[in-house]
């Protein structure tokens, strides 16, 4: 082999090594660019991960959102939130005031015992019935339970004042009433079914939309607030004349109860 040849291979040689040189030099840089632009998707996707639950742990439930929404009151209430909720004759001249939670184990003993006597009384005019409902359990046993019948309540009460009392009784029945610590009031298609016991409120189309829509849930949380400025601290609980009575558990205990109310 001549001297000129073996000079022109190793030239060739030495540009062939300099291309595979620069060829694995673009071929590091390209995957270092795309190490870093891996790393700051994964940044960003992190913080966006992190914004999203930060947004989301944040973000009001459905009960915040609705102390600050529209009040509708429903048909059939007064008063300036329309949380006053007188049943009865209106040529009743007294009006017993009744306190209850709708969760409260002690008001369904007390309304399968009495409740029957106390429609009784309101419907012979012997007095008119103050409704007043409390949604303390939700916090005592975490839920939702007594807002979201309370509001139940209410589109009954849109209703009319029989189905509000015929409803607050299927509510509280043996058959429909959960333990305290079992959250059933909190599901719309529960209460909707509650309702089915009640004829004006079964297959109520407006009823039923209602319940769904949380149409009455600001009203409940007023009608909370009215329960809470009352001072009475427990349920069920009963006042007359602004006079706090003992709550029998039999119809007879409970008419001699409010017969010397009456009479006071």
């Amino acid at each position: 082999m001549s001297a000129r040849n073996n000079k022109a291979n190793k030239a060739a040689a030495r540009e062939r090594l300099r291309q595979e040189r620069e060829l694995q030099a673009k071929k590091d840089k390209a995957r270092r660019q795309a190490i870093v632009a891996g790393s700051v998707v994964g940044v960003l996707a992190l913080a966006g991960g992190i914004g999203y639950l930060v947004m989301e742990m944040t973000k009001p439930d459905a009960w915040e959102k609705a102390a600050t929404a529209e009040l509708v009151k429903p048909k059939n209430s007064e008063g300036e939130n329309g949380t006053t909720v007188v049943i009865g004759k209106k040529d009743a001249k007294k009006t017993l005031e009744l306190y209850e939670d709708s969760r409260c184990p002690a008001c369904a003993s007390f309304e399968q015992a009495v409740g029957g006597q106390i429609k009784q009384d309101v419907d012979a005019g012997k007095y008119k019935l103050r409704y007043v409902g409390a949604t303390f359990i939700d916090k005592a046993a975490p839920g939702e339970g007594s807002k979201n019948a309370l509001s139940a309540l209410g589109a009954a009460l849109n209703v009319s004042p029989e189905a509000f009392m015929e409803y607050k009784a299927a509510l509280y029945s043996k058959a429909n009433h959960p333990e305290e610590t079992v959250d059933k009031f909190a599901k719309d298609d529960y209460l909707i079914k509650v309702a089915d016991g009640v004829a004006a409120l079964k297959n109520n189309a407006e009823f039923k939309t209602a319940v769904e829509n949380g149409t009455y849930d600001r009203w409940a949380l007023e009608m909370s607030k009215t329960f809470d400025a009352a001072g009475v601290g427990s349920t069920p609980s009963l006042r007359m004349d602004g006079k706090k009575l003992e709550v029998p558990q039999t119809p007879e205990a409970f008419t001699a109860t409010v017969d010397a109310a009456l009479k006071g």
